[in-house]
């Protein structure tokens, strides 16, 4: 299934590029605060997974493929990563960092990815930019179910929160209602939904693991 158009995808694009391009290959050049804040993150999107091997993964907005190297440290064996990124760049800088062609598949061609056992999207939600906030919410949405679609077993994604402080939060940034989106999953996508909203930073994660 095709992923909904990204609302300004060039102003998006040109959002990460600079990142990147001031950065390099970092959490930083990734648009994260730190390796850090990144990883936090990461553990808890993974919670989605049932199994330590044997299965497989897209890392959508997958940038350097960080999340790759992560699974590893944390011992999880799978049988292909697939990463998604906008940023052809991006692609560029994964497939150097993991080159072993049999293990992943890096694209910038969505198509080309076949259904996964689960799929994890970190940070992609959160620069909306110049789109509004009625906009941006409904790609969010058409997004999770093409997601939903591509993904045999489970998915996670992360979100910036409206719970954030004030005085720092960000006209370009997208911060969302966690208890909209987790009533929306729960009603729409699956029974089985969890939402992570206590690991100290400023933003959320929904898990989503089918019906069995």
């Amino acid at each position: 299934m095709t992923m909904p158009d990204i609302p300004n995808i060039e102003g998006v694009r040109n959002y990460f590029g600079k990142a990147l391009s001031e950065h390099g290959a970092t959490a930083e050049g990734a648009d994260w605060n730190s390796t850090n804040s990144q990883e936090i993150r990461f553990a808890q999107l993974i919670k989605v997974i049932n199994e330590k091997a044997g299965f497989t993964i897209l890392d959508y907005g997958c940038g350097y493929g960080a999340l790759a190297e992560y699974l590893g440290k944390q011992g999880y064996s799978y049988n292909h990563f697939y990463g998604f990124d906008i940023l052809e760049p991006m692609i560029s800088e994964a497939s150097r960092l993991h080159p072993d062609s049999t293990r992943y598949t890096f694209t910038t061609n969505f198509d080309e990815i076949a259904a996964v056992d689960y799929t994890v999207a970190s940070g992609v939600f959160n620069a909306r930019l110049d789109t509004s906030y009625e906009e941006w919410t409904d790609y969010v949405i058409e997004t999770l179910h093409s997601i939903d679609k591509r993904s045999r077993k489970g998915f996670a994604v992360n979100f910036l929160t409206k719970y954030s402080d004030l005085e720092k939060m960000q006209d370009r940034l997208y911060y969302a209602d966690p208890g909209y989106l987790f009533d929306y999953c729960k009603k729409n996508i699956s029974f089985n939904v969890a939402l992570l909203h206590d690991y100290g930073l400023y933003d959320f994660t929904l898990i989503i693991r089918k019906n069995a």
